[in-house]
């Protein structure tokens, strides 16, 4: 089978070279990327070379272990995902390897198909934590929460930091009212709900025709503010 060039790329370690072998042919026929090493040693030496979309990585192996190399990796700034596999069922080893740093954890034996459905719901979630949030359009405009940019047509919005953070919440929000507190808490302002109001003000005075009709934020007694718009 050929793997296609926009597969995900995994990183197997494991000692145990029956279940090495394994998993490099059930997730290559899956249509992964596999490579494959029995020690921590070799697993740090790839990741200096390749990037991996997820790190399968077994607890209990000679020399350094998977939690201690799950545990470096962290602390280095690595946020390759990591399923880790261990024989050691127990809850606190459950715990120990989720606080090392793994994504997920799943107890030796299992089934294949367990292991294939944990790798892509990892994959999954990462992709979708990793995926920018949609642009937002309301009337004339285009705002880009990524990067707190608000355009007119093809014209650039200047906004100032408490502004664009204001319209971040408000389009994360969309179409939902939120309350001045809450506001004030999303955008670091927490205790001076009225600075809200003010920036609100500002805020109209840019995007709105006329400030004291507004179409895009609007009041809603008793609730707070909301922004009517779409995503793209």
């Amino acid at each position: 089978m050929v793997t296609p060039d926009d597969a995900p790329h995994l990183l197997v370690v494991d000692d145990d070279d029956r279940l090495r072998a394994l998993l490099l042919r059930f997730l290559r026929k899956e249509g992964f990327a596999v490579s494959a090493v029995t020690d921590a040693a070799e697993a740090a030496r790839l990741l200096k070379l390749f990037i991996f979309d997820l790190i399968i990585l077994d607890v209990m192996m000679p020399g350094e272990s998977g939690l201690s190399l799950a545990g470096r990796l962290r602390q280095s700034g690595g946020g390759t995902p990591i399923l880790m596999l261990s024989a050691r069922a127990e809850a606190l080893d459950r715990v120990s390897g989720l606080e090392s740093g793994a994504d997920d954890y799943l107890s030796k034996p299992f089934e294949p198909k367990e292991l294939l459905l944990r790798v892509r719901a990892v994959l999954r979630r990462t992709r979708q934590a990793e995926a920018p949030p949609p642009a937002i359009a309301f009337g004339e405009y285009i705002f880009a929460p990524q990067m707190r940019e608000l355009r007119r047509g093809a014209e650039p919005v200047r906004l100032t930091s408490a502004e664009a953070a204001l319209l971040g919440v408000l389009a994360e929000h969309l179409n939902q009212p939120v309350a001045r507190e809450k506001l004030a808490e999303l955008t670091g302002q927490a205790g001076t709900e009225r600075s809200i109001d003010v920036q609100i003000t500002r805020l109209r005075r840019k995007i709105e025709q006329e400030s004291n009709k507004p179409l895009h934020v609007r009041t809603v007694r008793g609730a707070g503010y909301v922004l009517h718009g779409k995503r793209l």
